[in-house]
């Protein structure tokens, strides 16, 4: 049995953009067709935490909730770490019960097609929903043409039978074609052979193959997002799939985001119905070569955060990037090990409180004697704080004053603020205070400024990425 409902989807780019005049002046020229600038992940993003942003916002368009969530697939072809279920972290940061079943997809921009597919074949969910976050965030060699497209976002999208949204027909195809676009074992680099027939060729054949295997009439369809390599790529399958290049036009993010791998196509989907697109086809492809293409019948309910809001020039980028930084100094910070870090996950994923059973204080985290009734009790109620609080002191780490820990992430972005935050309660009527470091705002960050608490990489210890929780200024939320 499968589901063919969908209920909403949520997408979400950096804030960070590079403009094609930066690459222009710094290499002579610019070797990503169609593109004007491109979304750059900051120096504590990531496949996971930009995920995390798009599933929100998905949960949220769809009235849903990550306890609602039943499958949870997972699909990248940046993943932070090369061996590790991702989705079990993605399914602790989102409350997602710890029965709900998880895939994740990898090795190819078809990754994000395939965990869609593979959610829509794993229903019907009961009471419960789907949930498939497609993320990604290419990097080539920096003179390169992968380097000058890649660009990051993700999308998340919410299945479930009842959702007014439809995946009306669906179709794949998929042919031997090595060589197009490839990461080698070890590398974090996407590249290609660059024989550009070749490549033209793999990119209409299977798309055309796919096509033919789709029984809807492309005169119906609103929108076409293609997977986009760059902006030049996708026009070249108007044939191959039977639409018009205004067609592909209302589906386009790769001229303001750049190359976003698994997401692209899906990202434009988002696009086609934020702007009120009500039949839209997503045509996804992989190297090697595989594509999946699905008719979608709207309206789909779209909540985005895709605008830039901060400019970088060239160099800024290159630190960005981790071209020109360096790592965390040998002898390392304040060592907390993984298992120290485990047992605190609630707190640094789900922001879960303690009440304090003698006074019915709150207490973060919950653990030893209350912090107001100086009480030791085992007994604290949990409590999971709703992320909103307001800055009761605030200090800023210039550039090289920044714990050990820290060195890697202050080496590419520079100084940070760091905060003591009151978070609110469920109620409004307490507060507990936390330490939280703010994600840049471009704005001063002062006593009394409202923030919102969101997920980013804390840093890197022992090989593992420690994730957790970071504030942002309330007005600067997308």
């Amino acid at each position: 049995m499968t589901v063919s409902g969908l209920a909403a989807i949520g997408a979400y780019a950096p804030r960070l953009r590079i403009d094609a005049a930066e690459f222009e002046a710094a290499w002579g020229r610019f070797d990503a067709a169609g593109i004007d600038e491109k979304a750059v992940p900051d120096a504590d993003e990531d496949a996971v935490t930009m995920g995390v942003e798009a599933a929100r916002r998905a949960l949220t368009a769809a009235d849903a909730s990550g306890t609602d969530v039943a499958h949870l697939a997972f699909a990248t072809t940046t993943p932070p770490m090369a061996e590790e279920d991702l989705a079990a972290r993605l399914c602790s940061i989102l409350t997602v019960p710890d029965s709900a079943k998880t895939q994740t997809m990898t090795g190819s921009t078809h990754a994000g097609a395939q965990a869609l597919d593979a959610t829509m074949d794993g229903g019907p969910f009961g009471d419960g929903i789907g949930l498939v976050i497609i993320s990604d965030c290419p990097q080539g060699d920096p003179d390169s043409e992968v380097e000058h497209a890649a660009g990051a976002g993700s999308v998340a999208l919410v299945v479930d039978e009842d959702g007014p949204g439809s995946v009306i027909e669906r179709a794949s195809h998929t042919a031997a074609y090595p060589g197009t676009r490839f990461r080698t074992g070890g590398d974090d680099r996407t590249t290609g052979l660059g024989v550009t027939q070749y490549d033209r060729d793999a990119f209409t054949t299977t798309l055309s193959s796919a096509a033919e295997r789709l029984d809807v009439s492309m005169e119906t369809v609103d929108a076409a997002a293609v997977q986009s390599p760059d902006g030049k790529l996708p026009y070249r399958a108007t044939g191959a799939l039977g639409v018009d290049a205004e067609t592909i036009a209302a589906a386009d993010t790769v001229s303001t985001l750049g190359d976003t791998g698994a997401a692209s196509a899906f990202l434009g989907a988002a696009t086609a119905f934020a702007d009120d697109a009500e039949r839209v086809l997503i045509a996804a492809y992989g190297s090697g070569a595989s594509a999946t293409l699905f008719a979608v019948a709207g309206p789909v309910p779209v909540e985005t955060a895709l605008d830039g809001t901060a400019s970088l020039s060239y160099a800024e980028y290159l630190r960005r990037r981790g071209e020109i930084t360096r790592d965390e100094p040998k002898g390392g910070g304040a060592y907390v090990s993984v298992p120290s870090w485990q047992r605190t996950i609630p707190q640094r994923h789900r922001l879960v409180a303690g009440r304090c059973s003698a006074c019915g204080a709150l207490n973060f985290p919950p653990t030893g004697a209350c912090t107001d009734c100086h009480e030791r009790t085992g007994d604290f109620e949990a409590v999971e704080l709703p992320g909103t609080g307001t800055v009761e002191a605030v200090t800023t780490i210039e550039q090289g004053g920044a714990p050990p820990e820290f060195v890697a992430q202050q080496s590419k972005s520079g100084q940070f603020d760091s905060a003591i935050v009151a978070l609110d309660s469920p109620s409004g009527a307490q507060t507990v205070s936390v330490p939280a470091q703010v994600l840049q705002a471009g704005a001063e960050v002062t006593i009394g400024t409202p923030v919102v608490l969101t997920t980013r990489r804390i840093y890197t210890q022992e090989g593992v990425i420690r994730y957790g929780f970071k504030a942002q200024v309330a007005s600067q939320r997308r």
